[in-house]
């Protein structure tokens, strides 16, 4: 019986031609993930060879004072990617992963982007987590769809309930022949991302792996359900494609929307605003009020005055360091209703198994907006490193030719990427279980004939 089955369903040639349409999208959606990671090395390979020209042909034209060549000089910091982005870029295309930040003014440089055409941000990229996401569901509703239906409909479920032990037996088993086949398209997707992207093989690919099969298993788990009402063909695919566009779709742009306006973060601007405030204002200030508050946030540097009546690197690098104390409490607030929109963002997930999915997806890829805040603390963090540096040499406008500046490579943040198991799998586990036992309840309840 179950040799039946499979040859029933291998050759329709509508099922074939699908298989081969989706098998064509995830190597398209590989190859894609692919040049994204390429282009991303190229960006780093860049960037690394040109810092040292920008700062050897800065140290040979600027070499009379210290404080003049640092207004010029960029420093790398890279956020370099994990191979597994290829198959979820998530929010990488939107957030730069590279800084090239001087020791001036940082709250006026670390939320710069990289130039893209708004209309491909738009449109998002083809990478294999969004097949997975939104084109696998929509394979397994139309394999699956009919099941039943169309053995009533064709008027030979009588016979067949009468052939077989067990009527449910029939029915798992047509389901479980789509569902290796399926899965069998999903891990030759996967091994093929492993072998052209040369994914290591590590804990996070193989939570990627689990999860890309839980989620699969929630569909065939809502399919059965479906299938257990009993209604019309027409009826199961309207049903199933209309949860699809709803848990795909319409609930997570819901929530988007119910997040933002619930944490409007305004400090976007204000902060803005008053970086700018906080450093230009100060050329209308008296020296001694602006170095004043220079000294409480470093007091280590209270025996380095400046004069009232002449420009001095001293004084221009405190005011610069005004613009971020006094947009700090706004940066602060703006990073906490951030936080807050995750936060919720993720509490909704949880009942959303397509948003959970995508958000796990960036998560273990280290493309996600939890990602991208911790590289920006770490790029703040490199950022004050650089000017506990620099500051004693500018103040004492130490010769050029004391720092030795073949030691000032990029510097890379680390990625850190914690994995909780029951958090990744156990929701989506638990609703596909669920469904299968309501699924089973009704059938048992209900003559199959």
């Amino acid at each position: 019986m179950y040799s039946l089955i499979v040859k029933q369903f291998i050759r329709s040639k509508a099922v074939i031609t699908t298989l081969i349409l989706i098998l064509v999208i995830g190597t398209v959606s590989i190859f894609i993930g692919r040049q994204f990671l390429l282009k991303e090395e190229q960006h780093i390979a860049s960037v690394t060879q040109q810092q040292q020209e920008h700062i050897s042909k800065n140290v040979q034209y600027n070499n009379s004072n210290m404080g003049l060549l640092l207004y010029y000089l960029r420093f790398a910091f890279i956020a370099k990617p994990d191979k597994l982005a290829a198959l979820s870029i998530g929010q990488r295309d939107i957030n730069p992963g590279i800084q090239r930040i001087t020791i001036r003014n940082l709250e006026a440089q670390k939320y710069d982007t990289d130039l893209n055409n708004p209309a491909n941000l738009l449109s998002g990229h083809l990478d294999l987590g969004f097949v997975i996401i939104y084109l696998f569901p929509l394979l397994i509703i139309a394999f699956s769809f009919n099941l039943l239906s169309e053995e009533e409909e064709h008027g030979t479920w009588r016979m067949v309930a009468v052939q077989s032990k067990s009527p449910v037996r029939f029915l798992i088993q047509k389901i479980s022949v789509r569902a290796f086949v399926i899965y069998g398209v999903l891990f030759l997707l996967l091994v093929c991302s492993i072998l052209i992207l040369s994914i290591p093989l590590n804990q996070a690919l193989l939570a990627f792996i689990a999860l890309s099969v839980a989620y699969l298993l929630f569909w065939f788990a809502l399919s059965f359900l479906i299938i257990s009402l009993r209604k019309s063909s027409s009826f199961n695919a309207l049903s199933l494609l209309s949860i699809w566009v709803v848990l795909a779709i319409l609930l997570p742009a819901a929530v988007n929307n119910y997040v933002a306006a619930k944490y409007p973060v305004p400090e976007a601007l204000s902060t803005l605003i008053k970086q700018r405030d906080g450093y230009h204002q100060k050329w209308d200030v008296e020296k001694k009020v602006t170095m004043e508050k220079f000294y409480e946030h470093y007091p280590q540097f209270r025996q380095y005055t400046v004069s009232e009546d002449e420009f001095s690197y001293t004084w221009y690098y405190a005011m610069q360091q005004m613009g971020d104390d006094e947009s700090q409490a706004d940066s602060k607030a703006m990073r906490e209703k951030i936080i807050q929109r995750e936060v919720l963002s993720r509490k909704f997930s949880m009942l959303i198994p397509t948003m959970h999915v995508q958000l796990s997806f960036n998560d273990l890829a280290g493309t996600s907006l939890a990602h991208h805040l911790q590289f920006l603390d770490q790029t703040t963090a490199y950022h004050e490193q650089l000017r506990l540096h620099f500051y004693p040499a500018i103040f004492t406008n130490a010769p050029v030719e004391n720092e030795n500046w073949n030691d000032f490579k990029p510097a890379y943040a680390v990625q850190e990427t914690r994995i909780s198991w029951g958090r990744l799998v156990l929701p989506i586990v638990l609703l596909s279980m669920l469904f299968i036992i309501i699924a089973l309840s009704r059938f048992k309840n209900t003559v199959l004939n």
